[in-house]
């Protein structure tokens, strides 16, 4: 139980970070291109009250976090933030600027696992090479790496998936639209199957690659 506490008190900050982030990165691209709904919803804000979804960001990375510590093995974080409202039909041109809208939030992740290998830095320069605050850093390239990563998968309602709608031709894309509504369960039966981390490596790969630029 211990460790779990520690675990939690170590993450919590990152995954508030990269979710909050993450979301008002969607709103606040939406806004550039034409769609002020997230705005108006008060959405476009850092405040992670706004964004937090009770199942998706609380019950079930801790669920998934104890399951993990209790079979032995590292402990890992899944989970979701609640979706910053986007009306597609309202950007100056729907199909094209909904790619730009969607990587924003991914985007956005991989700015924040630079700022945290950067923070990793000067830690190290100050000659802090363990304890807490070495410990969150840590958390926070692997949290933002992971929801880079999950949310690049091509399988709407994820990021992923809506790049892929937007660059399909107008047919296919909207034969491809309909699994939205299985998407999310499409998800967890691959995560429930351990494919999920395959699918999400090559992302993992990329976004260890360009973090590593920086270190």
């Amino acid at each position: 139980m211990s460790d779990l506490i520690q675990s939690l008190a170590i993450y919590a900050i990152p995954v508030i970070f990269a979710i909050t982030l993450h979301e008002a990165a969607h709103g606040y691209v939406a806004r550039m291109f034409g769609d002020p709904t997230a705005e108006q919803a008060g959405r476009i804000t850092l405040n992670p009250i706004r964004h937090i979804d009770p199942v998706g960001t609380i019950l079930v990375p801790v669920a998934i976090l104890l399951m993990s510590k209790l079979m032995g093995g590292p402990g890992m974080l899944f989970g979701w933030a609640k979706p910053v409202p986007v009306d597609f039909g309202r950007l100056r041109r729907p199909k094209q600027d909904m790619l730009w809208v969607a990587l924003a939030g991914p985007a956005a992740n991989l700015l924040m696992a630079i700022l945290w290998v950067i923070s990793m830095r000067l830690f190290l320069a100050a000659g802090i090479e363990e304890g807490y605050w070495y410990q969150v850093g840590m958390a926070g390239i692997n949290v933002n790496l992971v929801l880079m990563a999950l949310n690049l998968l091509p399988i709407l309602p994820l990021d992923g998936g809506r790049v892929v709608f937007s660059l399909l031709p107008n047919r296919w894309a909207w034969q491809y639209g309909r699994i939205e509504p299985y998407g999310l369960l499409i998800v967890v039966v691959l995560l429930a199957t351990d494919v999920l981390w395959t699918l999400m490596r090559p992302f993992m790969e990329l976004g260890t690659a360009v973090v590593s630029w920086f270190l």
